[in-house]
């Protein structure tokens, strides 16, 4: 059972972190990360995990939560014990790599803290190695955590805090058992942090078997009214895909999340898009881990202007400068609705959150307006048919090089190479991501084929390396 909040108390958002009972050694590294003041969720779970209490929180990707686990593990790590002490379970790799990234920065405070990422997707045997060598903190997927506990590649005799990252999302993939038999795999007296964006039966459950008097954070999340703009669009069902279409020529946004209930619906209207001349890829749960990736990286990269996707497929995605999301069909749950939307209008930026209904939607609207406490916006399909009708083509394309971290190159090196001898501007080369054996770049749309020719010509850390041109 969970406890309500008692002692102490939740700080209120906003507040610095230096009131929180935290090493002088973390605060600087805070500051120098510019974490300024802390956010909802972090204010109100701090000082819960600080005092070593077990944690129940609602709180959606792209809210600091990373953090709010982050610090309360840190704090109580010792580093010179070479042995696994706290985990993180994620429900993909794209999720279990940014919350790496996010404590190896966080970390910085303490000297040669050993964070290693085990995931489904990749050759077991280098994870293997690097368990032999020690490591401090463990950040995978529920899978291929199970498989090295029944190897006897990992063992948690020393772990004292478990993480359960986007819960909710896990329980969807179908991941219970897989989460039941590492929490089994702990030891008894730990703490255990469990993150969810909604709160499905399955939570409760996870809350009674492996939790011990958890005390909870509920934050409803909030999307300020000028942030995200929400309209929708009565229509009939079979003129759901064409209404895709005819929002994006009218709307125009550099790139939108469109969200379907089946994956058939995700294939069906990605060939309609292409058919009109969209740059549009899809996401499903068939998908091989290095095609997830290159979806996922071209998306990111803004070299593709739409993203079709199931909830399940879409788990764990947080991007940046997403102008829009556009429901194609309603979800029967309007947390998870108003998780979707939350992926638009994030930081300073403004979005649109479109969604398309048939008359029997109306109530499900109805229930989504009374929870955010706003009148549903109606607008007719009809008078979006004198938009532009050009299609949309992104700013970036995406360049494949045959070569990554095994090459030791660095996005130094990409970058270096474009802007070196090849003559273009730092402007025209967008993100850079390098990955254990293929690194991607996405350069402006008018310079891709004089990049593509020159990055093939030159060379990369002395190297000539094999370059092609990814189109979706």
């Amino acid at each position: 059972m969970t406890e309500p909040i008692s002692p102490p108390q939740p700080a209120p958002a906003g507040r610095s972190f230096s009131e929180l009972a935290l090493p002088a050694s973390m605060l600087a590294i805070l500051q120098q990360l510019e974490y300024r003041t802390m956010t909802p969720i972090q204010a109100a779970s701090l000082p819960i995990a600080l005092a070593g209490h077990d944690l129940l929180a609602q709180a959606k990707t792209g809210s600091g939560k990373t953090a709010a686990f982050a610090l309360p593990l840190l704090t109580r790590l010792n580093p010179r014990r070479f042995a696994v002490q706290a985990m993180v379970l994620c429900p993909t790799r794209e999720l279990a790599d940014q919350v790496t990234q996010e404590i190896r920065r966080l970390a910085r405070f303490a000297d040669n803290i050993k964070i290693l990422t085990l995931c489904g997707g990749t050759i077991m045997r280098p994870q293997v190695a690097s368990l032999e060598h020690g490591a401090h903190i463990v950040v995978g997927t529920p899978g291929r955590i199970m498989d090295h506990l029944e190897r006897g590649s990992l063992r948690l005799d020393a772990l004292n805090t478990l993480v359960l990252d986007e819960a909710d999302r896990m329980l969807d993939m179908g991941f219970y058992d897989d989460i039941a038999f590492v929490a089994e795999h702990c030891p008894a007296h730990r703490q255990t942090l469990l993150f969810s964006a909604t709160y499905p039966e399955g939570i409760s459950r996870l809350a009674r078997q492996f939790m011990r008097h958890p005390q909870e954070v509920k934050l409803l999340e909030q999307h300020e009214g000028s942030k995200i703009r929400q309209r929708f669009y009565e229509v009939k069902h079979d003129e759901r895909l064409q209404a895709v279409a005819t929002l994006l020529k009218h709307y125009r946004p550099v790139s939108s999340l469109a969200f379907c209930n089946t994956k058939q619906q995700c294939r069906d209207l990605v060939e309609l898009l292409h058919a009109q001349g969209f740059r549009a890829l899809t996401l499903n749960g068939d998908m091989e881990q290095r095609e997830r990736d290159q979806v996922l990286i071209q998306f990111a990269n803004r070299s593709c202007s739409v993203l079709v996707a199931t909830d399940v497929a879409a788990r764990g995605l947080d991007i940046a400068q997403l102008e829009a999301v556009i429901n194609v069909d309603m979800t029967p749950d309007p947390e998870v609705h108003i998780h979707r939307i939350g992926r638009t209008g994030r930081g300073d930026e403004d979005g649109w959150a479109l969604s398309l209904c048939s008359p029997a939607d109306r109530r499900r609207v109805a229930t989504i307006a009374q929870m955010m406490g706003s009148e549903p916006e109606w607008h007719s399909l009809g008078s979006l048919q004198s938009g532009n009708d050009a299609p949309l083509v992104p700013p970036m394309v995406t360049l494949q090089i045959l070569g990554g971290r095994k090459e030791k190159i660095r996005p130094g090196d990409v970058l270096g190479a474009l802007t070196g001898e090849a003559g273009f501007t730092r402007e025209q080369v967008g993100k850079i991501t390098v990955t254990d054996q293929t690194t991607y770049v996405a350069v402006a749309c008018d310079i891709a084929p004089d990049a593509l020719r020159k990055l093939s010509s030159g060379k990369i850390k002395g190297k000539t390396v094999k370059v092609r041109c990814l189109a979706s």
